[in-house]
C-alpha cells in the first residue's frame, strides 16, 4: 500500500511539473524574442490594383514586464518598388503554449508563428493568417534590451510613407493605404510590380 502512494504521489508531482514549466518556457521564449529582428517576411501589400513584394522587414518586441510573456512594438515591411517606402504597423505580441500570437493593432487581425527556430541570434519559421495562409520568414537579431544595446524611444506613427521624388509622389494625394496580403498563391502574377 505504502509503495502504491508513492508512486501516485511521484505521478503527481511529475503532472504538476510539466504544467509548470510549460509557462517558463513561454517566459524564455519571449525573453529570447525581445528586442529589433530585422531581414526579410516575404510580405506583399496590395494598392490601387497592383501588388508589391517588401524587400526587407523590421520587428521590434518589447516585452510587458509584468506579465513576461507578451508586449508590444512595430512591424515594419520596406519596399523599394511601391509608390510608398514603407507600412508600419503597432504590434501586441504574446506567447503561450509556445505559439507567438501577433495583433496588427491598426489593422485589426492576428497572425500566429507556430513553427520556428529561435535563438539569441536568429529566428526563422513559417507565419499564420487565417489557417490556410502561411508565409515564412527568416530575420536576424539586430538589439536587444538585454545586450545593453537597445535604444528606446522608437515612436512609428504612420502606416506608409509616401517617396519624396519621381512617381512615388503621386501617392501623397490618395489617402488610402496599402493593405498587406498573406496569400500570394492567390495573386494574378501579371498584378506584381517588380
Amino acid at each position: 500500500m505504502r509503495k502504491r502512494l508513492l508512486q501516485l504521489t511521484m505521478l503527481a508531482i511529475v503532472a504538476t511539473l510539466g504544467l509548470a514549466l510549460t509557462s517558463c518556457e513561454d517566459e524564455d521564449i519571449a525573453y529570447t524574442l525581445e528586442g529589433t529582428w530585422e531581414g526579410n517576411t516575404y510580405m506583399y501589400s496590395y494598392y490601387n490594383d497592383a501588388y508589391y513584394q517588401s524587400t526587407y522587414s523590421y520587428v521590434d518586441f518589447s516585452r510587458d514586464p509584468f506579465t513576461y510573456t507578451s508586449g508590444t512594438g512595430h512591424w515594419i515591411d520596406y519596399y523599394s518598388n511601391a509608390p510608398w517606402d514603407y507600412v508600419a504597423n503597432h504590434i501586441y505580441w504574446q506567447v503561450d503554449n509556445g505559439v507567438i500570437s501577433i495583433h496588427f493593432e491598426e489593422d485589426n487581425y492576428t497572425i500566429s508563428i507556430e513553427r520556428y527556430h529561435l535563438n539569441d541570434n536568429h529566428f526563422t519559421g513559417t507565419i499564420y493568417w487565417n489557417r490556410d495562409n502561411d508565409r515564412n520568414f527568416d530575420l536576424v537579431h539586430t538589439s536587444s534590451p538585454n545586450w545593453n544595446s537597445y535604444t528606446w524611444g522608437t515612436g512609428w506613427n504612420y502606416y506608409y510613407a509616401p517617396a519624396a521624388k519621381g512617381d512615388k509622389a503621386k501617392a501623397r494625394g490618395n489617402a488610402e493605404r496599402p493593405q498587406r496580403v498573406f496569400n500570394p498563391q492567390n495573386i494574378d502574377p501579371a498584378r506584381v510590380v517588380k
